[in-house]
């Protein structure tokens, strides 16, 4: 699915469609920061672009929109119509697929599992495939509290399983002053112990191939 977005004047929808389309090259400078490229490895944002009305992408054509048109029947099997909506995905040189999810305040980061009964069904066991995979305690509740950050993950597994090399990565922006956003990493990696403890993490480095970044919104000034 192919959602159209608005010109983002706000909060993470805002700050996103700024780095992808404005300011690659620092995003792509904190991915090497933080050690999610490889040296001489560049990266091509597909999405959000300007000039694809600053289209998301979920299900089969986020699939399409990072080169893998080929697991549409596989992630049929994995996950409901209606997955993850990604805030920016991309390519690397290496054939690395990115999937971007930004974040600008603390609220945003809770969620829970609103899905009919039988795609429940098939999210629970995806879910529970994710966590054996990532070792997360097996009696965490994925489903409620912060789905949208389990179901993220539960993707990555999905392209790891299927042997797509891949990364997760959240963008995390600060000092966003019209969300009253964190305005440092150590203020975002306070508001994330919580998510991390609930899902069943002993660590801030619990996955392998998830990259945090955290964007000054300062860097961004107006287009």
């Amino acid at each position: 699915m192919r959602i159209v977005q608005p010109a983002g004047t706000r909060g993470s929808l805002k700050w996103m469609q700024r780095l992808a389309s404005s300011y690659p090259q620092l995003l792509d400078d904190a991915m090497r920061e933080a050690g999610g490229l490889q040296t001489g490895e560049t990266i091509r944002w597909v999405s959000p672009r300007k000039d694809d009305e600053w289209a998301e992408y979920r299900d089969r054509d986020f699939l399409v929109q990072v080169g893998q048109e080929r697991l549409t029947e596989a992630l049929a099997g994995f996950w409901p119509r209606g997955g993850p909506q990604w805030d920016a995905l991309g390519v690397s040189s290496n054939g690395t697929v990115l999937l971007v999810e930004a974040k600008a305040h603390l609220a945003e980061l809770t969620s829970t599992c609103q899905a009919s009964p039988a795609s429940r069904a098939v999210i629970q066991k995806s879910l529970e495939a994710t966590k054996a995979a990532f070792g997360a305690a097996p009696n965490a509740n994925w489903l409620e509290g912060y789905y949208q950050y389990a179901n993220r993950l539960a993707h990555l597994h999905f392209f790891q399983n299927h042997r797509v090399p891949s990364k997760l990565i959240f963008v995390y922006f600060m000092d966003d002053a019209d969300m009253k956003g964190p305005r440092s990493p150590s203020e975002w990696k306070e508001g994330l112990s919580p998510v991390y403890k609930h899902l069943g993490f002993d660590s801030l480095n619990h996955v392998p191939d998830l990259v945090n970044l955290y964007i000054d919104t300062k860097a961004l000034v107006a287009i």
